[in-house]
């Protein structure tokens, strides 16, 4: 029990007593500075709940936290099942994969920023294949923004989750697995009984990771539209700023 003390006495000091510090107050109107005295019950909360922009901020956050378990988190894992054991040159796939993720949030945000221009690398390659298509900018776009600004995280935080899975799958015995085949098991049965469920502690991972890296997204969103247009692309990290 003394071994953990220290580690109970950090968690609560700078986790749980910030969130019981911040929910009292909530309970006021307060400019941050000073203390607060001007109590407002639950009237907070019934002014955000009423307030169309916080919610619309809200489901724009869940939309890209949605997006990130049904498409990035699925596609992350296939491919890194794909290249992770036996591909030659896997080093040189991870790398790839990898490199966006050493990007900095804004230096991501501006190369996007350029790739998404009117004259920008998007337009020129949708302006190839389809023939008498007119360039169009994405992120002024109200239809299209929220699924532009979903494609730039993708591509920053695509390669994290791969080199997860990755590592994730070195820990599942090649051995079980043979042992399946060998008992009749197709390679689906073995990826769906076997690979997969020896791989859900990565899997519980990068799930905790995406969802919590999608409610706090707030650079790239910012350097890339400050949240529009007309609220567009608001999520509840650049709503608070």
């Amino acid at each position: 029990g003394i071994f953990v003390l220290p580690g109970a006495v950090i968690y609560i000091l700078f986790l749980i007593y910030p969130i019981i510090q911040a929910a009292y107050y909530s309970l006021f109107k307060w400019n941050g500075l000073g203390p607060a005295t001007d109590f407002r019950g639950l009237a907070n909360y019934a002014q955000v709940h009423n307030h169309n922009v916080f919610l619309l901020a809200l489901r724009h956050s869940l939309v890209i936290v949605v997006l990130s378990l049904i498409i990035q988190l699925p596609s992350a894992l296939m491919l890194a099942i794909a290249v992770g054991r036996k591909l030659k040159g896997r080093a040189l796939f991870r790398t790839i994969f990898f490199l966006p993720y050493v990007f900095s949030e804004i230096i991501t945000a501006l190369i996007w920023t350029y790739v998404y221009h009117k004259n920008g690398l998007v337009n020129m390659i949708l302006s190839t294949l389809i023939p008498g298509y007119h360039p169009a900018t994405l992120l002024a776009n109200t239809e299209s923004v929220l699924l532009a600004v979903f494609a730039v995280i993708t591509w920053k935080y695509f390669g994290l989750q791969m080199i997860l899975y990755m590592a994730g799958l070195q820990q599942v015995s090649a051995e079980v697995e043979d042992a399946a085949r060998i008992d009749g098991a197709s390679e689906w049965g073995v990826l769906r009984y076997i690979t997969i469920p020896m791989m859900a502690p990565t899997i519980r991972l990068t799930v905790f990771l995406s969802v919590v890296g999608s409610l706090n997204q707030f650079a790239i969103t910012w350097v890339l539209t400050n949240g529009g247009p007309v609220n567009a692309s608001e999520l509840v990290a650049t709503y608070m700023y």
